[in-house]
């Protein structure tokens, strides 16, 4: 199953490793942390500031969709 997750991308439902929402992701200073050390491998789909963080085994996306529409889309 593939899940949209902004900008006509589309990923393998089994490959998500965590969907994060904006405000965990802005708060914590570990996922801060990781969003740092893992720069490199960061994909910004969001014109606008990003609603969700998705990470996949191999790339961080930056998300214009919301945490919850995308657990909408997975069921």
């Amino acid at each position: 199953m593939y899940i949209h997750i902004g900008e006509d991308l589309n990923i393998r439902a089994k490959d998500i490793i965590s969907i994060l929402d904006k405000e965990s992701a802005n708060q914590s200073d570990l996922v801060e942390e990781f969003l740092n050390f893992h720069k490199e491998r960061v994909i910004n789909l969001s014109k606008n500031p990003f609603k969700s963080v998705i990470i996949t085994y191999d790339k961080v996306y930056l998300s214009p969709i919301a945490s919850g529409t995308l657990k909408k889309r997975s069921n």
